[in-house]
């Protein structure tokens, strides 16, 4: 079995001249970050390997929610991709298949809407938008990622801070 925590990057600032990569998180995706990793925690998800975007925002989501969850040494499992950036479903697709198979459970950290339609793809759900620090859990019954296609996946839950009123 294999699980991967699908997770969109938590609410960016608009203000200030950075380029979109560049974007950081604002207060209310700070608090929603935390939010989400005391939800992950408190049901003690436990990734093996997290794979983010390295745009700022994604980048920082996937730092505070490793940190609060008090992982293994990050450097071991902390990965950042640049093909997770402004991309499609394909490349999410293509990034999953070359997970190693030595991990079992993944959060892939990354941007709308490719993100939204690589778990609908994969899940075989009607979303129609993952929310900003969305988490969609899915679960596949396979031993390899490489072996992972379309609507293989089972979802699992699917949670987000606006579902809390926070």
């Amino acid at each position: 079995m294999k699980t991967i925590y699908f997770i969109r990057h938590a609410k960016s600032d608009w203000s200030g001249n950075c380029s979109d990569f560049d974007r950081d998180l604002n207060a209310r995706g700070l608090e929603n970050a935390l939010f989400m990793a005391k939800r992950l925690k408190k049901y003690g998800v436990k990734p093996n390997i997290i794979i983010s975007s390295p745009a700022k925002r994604a980048f920082n989501t996937a730092k505070i929610i490793t940190e609060r969850l008090k992982t293994q040494t990050q450097e071991k499992i902390f990965k950042t991709d640049i093909n997770l950036y402004l991309t499609s479903p394909k490349v999410y697709l293509e990034t999953i298949r070359q997970i190693n198979d030595k991990y079992k459970t993944v959060f892939i950290v990354g941007h709308n809407p490719a993100i939204t339609e690589i778990c609908e793809s994969l899940s075989g759900a009607n979303i129609g938008n993952i929310p900003t620090c969305g988490i969609f859990c899915i679960e596949f019954n396979v031993e390899s990622f490489s072996k992972i296609s379309s609507s293989d996946g089972k979802k699992l839950f699917f949670d987000f801070p606006k579902k809390h009123k926070i």
